[in-house]
């Protein structure tokens, strides 16, 4: 474990275990819990200051969620992110982000329009640390939800938020993708503002592929890493 997670904020409101839960999610989603590590009970208790009983249950419903896997005999492990898991969500997410921006550019209000503008500003004149991008990022998509004025199409993609959110903030770290990413919101919103419905469409599904295709590249690199540590430390053998 690369860096150490920090103790829970108890919440009167929810249940402890719920808390635990969602703090360990976050903790995968941004990559503070890597695929891959394991998951020792007791020393995640200690870090976060809890007791083992809420991280078990934690651990167990973040199975069911895919973001653990049990192996018989050794534990829990944070869950690895294939290239099929990869493509099936960039797959739905690029037709529903593109249907978002097509009814935007239809519906969006200037007020609206004024808010998706100002959030890129925002992005270009402020040093940002990996964690305020993602949530930049999710708060401009989660705009264009808006402006889509369909709330079956925004509840599925709120379906699809956690596993959207692991995907971004792995994308968003690749360096320079953050700098395409101003560039390609910027033209999404250009297009929403002149109520170009099929360009907006155009720009939003281009936008998520590129997004997907810096994503494999993260996967293929992430695979390489312990091929090259283990060449290193044969070599210092």
């Amino acid at each position: 474990m690369g860096r150490k997670l920090v103790p829970v904020k108890l919440d009167s409101y929810k249940p402890l275990r719920e808390i635990v839960f969602e703090s360990l999610r976050e903790a995968i989603i941004t990559g503070v819990l890597e695929p891959g590590e394991r998951l020792m009970e007791i020393q995640l208790a200690e870090e976060m200051g809890v007791s083992r009983t809420p991280v078990r249950e934690a651990i167990r419903k973040l199975e069911l969620e895919n973001f653990v896997v049990m192996i018989p005999r050794k534990g829990a492990y944070v869950a690895g992110v294939s290239h099929k898991d990869v493509a099936d969500v960039f797959e739905i997410r690029s037709a529903l982000e593109g249907l978002a921006a097509a009814l935007a550019a239809e519906r969006a209000t200037d007020e609206e329009i004024e808010q998706m503008q100002r959030l890129l500003l925002y992005h270009e004149e402020q040093e940002l640390s990996l964690e305020q991008i993602v949530n930049s990022d999710t708060d401009f998509h989660a705009l264009v939800y808006k402006a889509s004025r369909n709330e079956r199409l925004i509840q599925i993609l709120a379906n699809l938020r956690e596993q959207i959110q692991r995907f971004r903030s792995t994308s968003l770290a690749v360096p320079g993708r953050l700098k395409d990413a101003i560039h390609e919101h910027q033209a999404i919103v250009d297009a929403i503002a002149r109520h170009d419905a099929e360009e907006a469409q155009a720009l939003a599904t281009s936008h998520i592929m590129a997004a997907e295709n810096v994503m494999f590249e993260a996967l293929r690199l992430s695979k390489e890493k312990p091929k090259d540590s283990s060449e290193a430390n044969s070599e210092r053998e």
